[in-house]
């Protein structure tokens, strides 16, 4: 009869009751910010504000409710959700990295990341006051009595842009993957169903062809499948490590290898780049928007319209942008000279490279190129459906490339920790195993 270990039973129990405390925390907090994302603005006429939102399809308010779940559309104290904190973290980086004092903050560790964070906090405050109230004056003047009751509504707006970051802060730290990126996850998923019931509604009354719905099937798959492989894919480099003596051992030489993403920025650099074009076009729309524009709503006007969605400079510089952001953002994680120091005081080197400064001159090779390529990979993703929504603009947003490749990235991650999380366990109930054999043995 098979006796079952009562020290790994309740290592199981551990390990899943673990998982299922973190799982349970992720799912209450996307609930909570999905119920946060219809709770209107007070003061708002919800139907007619929807009314006029429905009229802002496939341009940048329409990318950026798409982000935002749906919020924008409705007004909801979660309008701006984490645009501004997106905002405030690439000022913030940026500035870690010409501005000296926070140079040096940037390289005290686990502290100088936490003052980092602070400093972005401020930031998001600031961006959220400021884009919130652009947001109420812009809706209050834009006629249609779409504001009843007008009031200090953008402070509702920033109070939840807050809560949404401290909510995202949270999910990073007591669920799993990352906080902010599994919103964004939600708030495209939970566009989904209304998209797939549109483009088949348009479908069923003519004013989309059969052919249209296939081939943006089929470009979904292959785009899907595409960023699955790449996000898989690594240049492995081998490092061995000398001989070497501790004690009275001789330990003899390993080999083992660096391993880097193809695509080590992750989504991180079409996000930079859909806020950081979402901003100056917003603005300009906004304090642009008037019956009778003088000379400087004027030019705004025309700044707006030609930072609009799918027009021929939106789509450059998005690309641009991209691929910046990809270079920037390795730069700023990655540090190819660090990484030659701790490999040359391990005793351990690349073979064919002279450990210290060629082996940090041979990593930052293969860093810009892998860099590169993953910046071309990340524009081409993103660019591909909105070329094909250029053609035909009744496609939705959540077609698009860059929703596509923030929720392969999103789910891949997800797995990733969840995976982590179960090894950590696992790997602790071993060492636990193994220590009381060792006890057992004395006995």
């Amino acid at each position: 009869m098979a006796t079952t270990n009562p020290t790994a039973a309740l290592g199981d129990m551990t390990r899943f009751a673990e998982m299922r405390k973190r799982l349970w925390f992720l799912l209450g907090a996307l609930v909570v910010y999905r119920m946060g994302t219809f709770i209107p603005v007070p003061g708002i006429d919800a139907a007619r504000f929807a009314a006029f939102f429905s009229t802002q399809n496939g341009t940048l308010l329409g990318m950026f409710n798409m982000f935002s779940g749906g919020a924008l559309q409705r007004f909801s104290i979660f309008a701006l959700n984490v645009m501004p904190y997106i905002t405030a973290s690439i000022i913030v980086q940026m500035a870690s990295m010409v501005y000296p004092p926070w140079a040096q903050i940037r390289k005290d560790g686990e502290s100088g990341r936490r003052k980092l964070m602070q400093y972005t906090r401020y930031g998001t405050v600031l961006l959220a006051a400021f884009q919130g109230f652009g947001a109420a004056l812009a809706i209050q003047n834009s006629g249609g009595n779409l504001v009843p009751n007008p009031g200090p509504q953008f402070l509702f707006i920033a109070t939840g842009t807050l809560f949404v970051m401290w909510l995202g802060e949270q999910i990073t730290e007591r669920g799993i993957g990352n906080g902010i990126t599994m919103i964004i996850v939600a708030g495209i998923i939970a566009g989904l169903p209304r998209a797939i019931g549109n483009t088949l509604e348009m479908v069923r009354s003519g004013e989309m062809n059969p052919l249209i719905v296939l081939l943006i099937l089929v470009v979904v798959i292959l785009v899907t499948l595409f960023c699955v492989f790449v996000e898989r894919a690594q240049r492995k480099i081998q490092v061995n490590y000398a001989k070497r003596q501790v004690g009275r051992r001789m330990m003899q030489g390993q080999s083992t290898h660096l391993p880097f993403k193809l695509n080590m920025a992750g989504v991180i650099p079409p996000i930079f780049a859909s806020s950081l074009l979402v901003f100056p076009a917003t603005i300009a729309q906004f304090f642009g928007n008037s019956p009778n524009p003088n000379a400087i709503q004027r030019t705004l006007q025309k700044i707006a319209v030609v930072l609009g969605y799918g027009q021929p400079l939106h789509v450059l510089l998005f690309a641009l942008l991209v691929v910046g952001f990809a270079f920037f953002y390795v730069a700023l994680v990655y540090d190819a000279r660090d990484t030659a120091d701790n490999l040359k005081k391990a005793g351990a080197f690349i073979p064919g490279i002279r450990p210290g400064q060629q082996t940090g001159d041979y990593l930052d090779k293969v860093l810009t190129r892998l860099t590169l390529w993953g910046g071309l990979y990340i524009m081409a993703v993103c660019l591909l459906p909105e070329i094909i929504r250029m053609v035909n603009p009744s496609v939705p947003f959540q077609f698009g490339g860059t929703s596509l490749l923030i929720i392969v990235v999103g789910v891949m991650d997800f797995v990733a920790q969840t995976q982590s999380h179960l090894m950590s366990h696992q790997y602790e109930g071993l060492m636990k195993k193994a220590s009381l054999r060792g006890i057992g043995s004395k006995k």
